[in-house]
């Protein structure tokens, strides 16, 4: 779905939402890595490349294929995820950092069902008119608008 800020915290979200069902999952991510999702996600190509910018290309420059990234487990409010590659590995990463790798990658997003129903929140069709609020919000987000203060 996208990134914003919650309020009264400032602390920028990530907004995950099932395919195909009514749960949306916010993941409380950093203000440079919600800069680098809402850059992925407005098409903004930055003068220098950004690390996972860099990180696409390495990808790339070396043959390796992301072939999905799965947000795997929440402790105590820390959700982790794994990075899968088309050779088979797998690496650990944050879950932040793992979204703006696929944004710019095209790259799958999945989710664990135990996370989903430990950190999911479902949104019934009649709570559509927020949602469709935040998607409106989305539009207009910059990534000015998660710099540090």
């Amino acid at each position: 779905m996208g990134v914003r800020v919650e309020m009264p915290s400032n602390q920028p979200i990530v907004l995950l939402r099932e395919v195909s069902g009514e749960r949306y999952l916010p993941i409380w991510i950093g203000a440079v890595e919600a800069t680098a999702i809402a850059f992925a996600q407005q098409g903004v190509v930055p003068p220098r490349p950004l690390t996972h910018d860099l990180m696409k290309d390495v990808l790339e420059a070396t043959g390796n294929e992301l072939t999905e990234v799965r947000i795997t487990d929440v402790k105590d409010g820390v959700f982790f995820a794994t990075l899968v590659f088309g050779s088979g590995a797998e690496v650990s990463a944050r879950p932040s950092d793992s979204i703006a790798l696929a944004l710019r990658t095209g790259t799958r997003i999945v989710c664990a069902e135990e996370v989903l129903d430990e950190a999911g929140l479902a949104v019934p069709a009649e709570q559509e008119d927020e949602v469709e609020k935040f998607r409106e919000f989305l539009d207009q987000v910059t990534p000015e608008d998660f710099e540090a203060q």
